[in-house]
């Protein structure tokens, strides 16, 4: 239910809170997760997750752009808080999470685009826009490598991230790798 300046604050609420709680259960338990569950986690009853997700598709693909919008708002934040280089690594960090969770995802998001999804619709868009704030903080501070570009980058850590999940290799040469794309990118 919402009045005329949107929806209800509990209802926020707890769609975030249904959502947080997806995130968590789709990715580690895959698509077929039960609504039940989740609302359990998300100490809501079922029919909250129901009313806020009324398909398993919506919910997945809420779960991808949240986290999507997650990742991609994060580099304005950043910038404005860290040292260009700091900032830089740190949102590669959470691109690198941001692409596991998608991994833990792939299934739900094959049955979500099958059943008329666009869950991919803009989000090489967005996370080259994230990328170049970060890229253009390095500029103005004058530490930017001649020549790099957003979707360079971004293909060079996409690359890092799959080698990782599906090798099994551990957080500490992951940690190492992206280490090195800074200090490709950073002058």
């Amino acid at each position: 239910m919402s009045d005329r300046n949107g929806p209800r604050a509990d209802a926020v609420r707890n769609r975030a809170r249904v959502l947080d709680a997806a995130v968590q259960l789709v990715s580690t338990q895959g698509a077929d997760v039960p609504f039940t569950a989740i609302a359990a986690a998300a100490g809501v009853g079922v029919g909250t997750v129901y009313r806020h997700f009324p398909s398993r598709i919506a919910l997945v693909e809420a779960v991808y752009r949240n986290e999507l919008d997650a990742v991609c708002d994060a580099a304005s934040h950043l910038v404005a808080n860290e040292e260009p280089a700091t900032a830089l690594r740190t949102w590669l960090d959470r691109f690198v999470d941001y692409l596991a969770t998608k991994a833990g995802l792939s299934s739900a998001l094959t049955a979500a685009i099958a059943g008329g999804a666009q869950p991919f619709e803009h989000s090489r868009g967005r996370l080259n826009d994230a990328l170049q704030v970060l890229l253009a903080a390095l500029e103005r501070a004058g530490r930017l490598r001649d020549g790099v570009a957003s979707d360079d980058v971004l293909l060079l850590v996409a690359g890092t991230a799959v080698v990782s999940e599906t090798s099994g290799t551990d957080r500490w040469q992951r940690d190492r790798v992206l280490d090195l794309v800074v200090a490709a990118v950073v002058a």
